[in-house]
């Protein structure tokens, strides 16, 4: 169960670094849902917390702006993958309500969850920075606002899915993995056409 919170959390990270950092600090910090291990617990600290809030509230209002939604991207692709790692490896060393034994995993080398926290939101944050330009192009930057709220929405619905169900988690990754392609594959045949 901790490596499916953990492929939420990481997977959450890809599309917004801050909403899976936040929460699983705000969760350790305020209610019994999640217990960070003593190497995570930073991200239970009042100052970490205040310091991702705010850059949390420039990544929302940045991201809704076309244009500037790449360049936010663009810094986003260092950033994403770094969070993905912190919360993959918290979220499979953390006690949360879905994990019985947590540490199992992590105890077996504390770099691999990390690893595969990084790649994990690594790859959901480059599609993001590959469809979102192609998308503010063909839609004059309408775009931007509405893909940017969605992106949010889903990054809010996995982390509490990958705490609360992360089975749960995996099938909502997995539908927007389908939706993904699925929008691909149309703009592909209105571009063709």
């Amino acid at each position: 169960m901790e490596l499916l919170t953990g492929f939420g959390l990481a997977t959450a990270a890809g599309l917004n670094a801050y909403i899976p950092l936040l929460a699983l600090g705000l969760l350790s910090r305020f209610t019994d849902l999640v217990t960070l291990p003593q190497g995570w617990a930073w991200l239970g600290n009042g100052w970490v917390m205040a310091i991702v809030a705010a850059l949390l509230v420039v990544e929302v209002v940045a991201d809704k702006i076309p244009a500037l939604d790449s360049a936010n991207d663009i810094v986003q692709t260092f950033v994403r993958p770094t969070a993905g790692g912190i919360v993959f490896g918290s979220g499979t060393a953390a006690q949360t309500s879905a994990v019985a034994d947590p540490g199992a995993f992590a105890q077996s080398g504390q770099w691999v969850p990390v690893v595969i926290g990084v790649i994990t939101a690594l790859t959901v944050s480059l599609t993001k920075s590959t469809v979102r330009p192609v998308a503010n192009v063909a839609t004059a930057g309408v775009a931007a606002p509405v893909l940017s709220t969605l992106e949010d929405i889903a990054s809010i619905a996995l982390v509490f899915l990958a705490i609360l169900v992360p089975v749960l988690a995996v099938v909502a990754v997995l539908a927007l993995v389908w939706a993904a392609v699925r929008l691909v594959r149309r703009r592909r045949r209105k571009t063709t056409a």
